[in-house]
């Protein structure tokens, strides 16, 4: 294990670097935080590339456990005093250990010819609602999550954080021409449906028994017109309460789970 005293070491540059997209991007790595993400890493079998760890991690439960464990699948580990540690963190108080992984590759034809159900993700921006969504589609056996182009970015901390271990789990890619990925949809069978306000069936009327895409639109404007105008079926989530609007990712669990009702049932 390395050991690193001074804020100019070059891993933790690289590290904070990784803070921003354009370096996630260009690079192919993203970081993860925490005992439990590094430990659901490990089990998933992501390919970690590095990993730093504080001074103080030892003496937290698990901790000790967790260095061994990450001793046998990854060579490049550092420890760093915790004040460094701190630099290169995103959370406000970081357990000690943090992890450079390399982003998951998926082929994206093979993924979509398998496939039974899959969420679009329309220009979706709130951290959280992309997360929970991910976490809910991974949750109910949903083949991939697609994100257009305009999405938050997948592999941001906040939206890695709210997936909760998720995001090893379910096949997802980004930055998709949503138009040619509805196209793509069709031409393989699916039924795109997407919540709308012009939507006339109830979401639990439709025959969601075969192959099928949801469309979660963005949490200001919804879906766009052209994206609603190439939907198979606009629906509604009925709303007999007086609130105007659902969460985006309340509204997606709820069509998300209509999937699983229709197929267990």
């Amino acid at each position: 294990m390395n050991y690193i005293q001074s804020s100019q070491n070059s891993t933790l540059k690289e590290i904070k670097a990784l803070h921003l997209k354009k370096n996630r991007d260009s690079q192919g790595l993203y970081f993860v935080e925490g005992i439990r993400f590094v430990n659901d890493a490990i089990d998933n079998g992501q390919v970690i590339s590095k990993v730093i760890v504080s001074d103080k991690l030892e003496g937290l439960n698990g901790g000790s456990e967790l260095i061994e464990k990450v001793k046998g699948v990854c060579s490049d580990i550092s420890l760093v005093p915790e004040k460094l540690f701190k630099e290169v963190s995103d959370t406000q108080t970081p357990q000690g250990i943090l992890a450079v992984l390399e982003k998951n590759q998926f082929d994206f034809q093979e993924v979509i010819e398998k496939g039974n159900s899959v969420v679009i993700l329309d220009c979706l921006q709130d951290p959280g609602n992309a997360g929970t969504i991910i976490r809910t589609a991974d949750a109910a056996g949903i083949s991939a999550v697609l994100m257009s182009k305009g999405c938050v970015d997948l592999y941001s901390p906040k939206v890695l954080r709210s997936t909760m271990g998720s995001v090893f789990h379910v096949p997802i890619f980004e930055g998709l021409n949503i138009t040619e990925t509805i196209q793509l949809l069709k031409q393989k069978g699916y039924k795109v449906i997407a919540s709308h306000l012009s939507g006339k069936n109830n979401y639990f009327q439709e025959d969601l028994t075969g192959r099928s895409a949801i469309i979660v639109g963005n949490e200001a404007n919804g879906i766009s017109d052209e994206t609603a105008n190439m939907a198979d079926s606009l629906v509604k989530i009925p709303m007999p309460g007086k609130a105007e609007s659902l969460n985006a990712s309340v509204a997606a669990s709820i069509m998300i789970y209509e999937i699983v009702r229709q197929k267990v049932m």
